[in-house]
């Protein structure tokens, strides 16, 4: 059974330089590469079901992006927004695919990493070719970035493992059902203990600098060029949607699915935003489009 190697890259901002950190499954020869990306407040750790079952085929890389988990954090916390993370991507895949004759990566992007994928996928020349956008579309809600800007802005620390962990499950109901096992490894994923033993998130509370200085017209703004890259992706794209999800409206996937690249949609029942592929019939939906 494949297990992970844990790595790093240096990745450089207006602000200085950084490290990423990563984990990478399989064989660590494999050209094919397969990118994997989490969501705002989540972790590399979210993938690793999804790696290890496919790192029979690929080489599966996912990155702690900056600000998360044991990456590094920014000097400048207006600089946790997407283009930054875009150039920390470059960064890496230029990495992990180096000495390679395709330098091409296939990409999986859950919410924030969807994001990612799609500022990424639009550039021409871009190395990604084919995605799986997880639960996340051009169309952003300003009360909802508001809603996440002062969840992750608050210094939350809990006595013990126990009360993070019912927190991080009671926040991540929309996740869907999950065994409590399941939700232990959500938990531990993301809670990092500290010396005086109490328990914290492990991301920087300086992520929610970009959603405080939010407008309704940045918003509009924002969405508009996100439009914009969207409807530059060319590569063979599967959009995912958690059938209850209120981050991507049914009406936005249907959208969605008559521009840029047209993506086939897939909803999973019973599942807000967003799916966590930790199941297999979830799995099931990622291998058969990535590996045709």
């Amino acid at each position: 059974m494949s297990e992970p190697r844990m790595k790093s890259v240096l990745c450089s901002s207006p602000a200085g330089l950084h490290r990423m950190a990563y984990k990478e499954w399989g064989d660590p020869g494999n050209t094919k590469v397969l990118v994997c990306v989490h969501g705002v407040t989540r972790v590399a750790d979210d993938f690793d079901a999804l790696a290890r079952a496919l790192s029979d085929r690929y080489r599966v890389v996912c990155p702690d992006v900056v600000g998360r988990g044991r990456s590094g954090r920014l000097r400048d916390p207006a600089l946790y927004v997407i283009a930054q993370y875009v150039a920390d991507m470059v960064t890496l895949i230029a990495r992990v695919t180096a000495g390679a004759d395709d330098e091409g990566v296939e990409w999986f992007g859950t919410s924030m990493g969807g994001l990612i994928g799609i500022g990424l996928a639009s550039l021409e020349g871009s190395p990604i070719r084919r995605m799986v956008l997880n639960d996340i579309g051009p169309v952003l809600d300003p009360a909802a970035m508001a809603r996440i800007g002062d969840y992750i802005g608050q210094a939350l620390r809990f006595r013990t493992f126990g009360e993070g962990a019912a927190f991080v499950r009671a926040v991540s109901t929309p996740f869907g059902p999950h065994s409590d096992a399941e939700w232990d490894k959500l938990a531990r994923d993301v809670l990092v203990q500290q010396p005086d033993g109490q328990w914290i998130l492990h991301y920087d509370p300086g992520l929610a600098a970009p959603f405080k200085a939010l407008t309704p017209e940045t918003v509009a703004r924002d969405e508009a060029q996100l439009w914009a890259a969207y409807d530059a992706i060319r590569c063979p794209t599967l959009l995912v949607r958690g059938e209850l999800s209120d981050l991507l409206s049914r009406a936005t996937a249907e959208e969605m699915t008559r521009r840029g690249p047209q993506p086939r949609l897939r909803e999973i029942a019973g599942v807000g935003h967003a799916p966590t592929f930790l199941q297999p019939a979830q799995i099931a939906i990622a291998r058969e489009f990535l590996t045709g």
